[in-house]
């Protein structure tokens, strides 16, 4: 299985699809499909039945959306970014951003 370069909690922009350019925050990543699942981006509805717990109706919800059809938001200007990777010179190895050369995390 490949090493995805795009995690939990990041930033991304959509490339392509329905949703191009639209930008969201990572939820929930699916490594074995390489699908990712973005806030606010490939909306769909599904039909609820009525539970105990919450109520019926028809809910909009996120799908799982593949990863070459998203990259990394640049931090510097917020712009869609490949990521790279470096060691930094107290061992840490980080992910950059190969526009800005800026560091992705902390």
């Amino acid at each position: 299985m490949a090493k995805l370069k795009i995690k939990k909690g990041d930033r991304v922009v959509v490339l392509a699809g329905k949703d191009k350019g639209k930008q969201g925050e990572v939820l929930k990543m699916l490594p074995k499909e390489q699908r990712a699942i973005v806030t606010g981006v490939n909306m769909i509805k599904r039909h609820q039945r009525q539970t105990a717990a919450q109520e019926g109706g028809i809910i909009s919800k996120e799908a799982p959306i593949h990863i070459s059809n998203l990259a990394v938001e640049d931090p510097k200007d917020g712009k869609p970014t490949r990521v790279g990777y470096k060691t930094l010179d107290d061992g840490r190895k980080v992910r950059f951003a190969k526009r800005s050369g800026e560091v992705i995390d902390g």
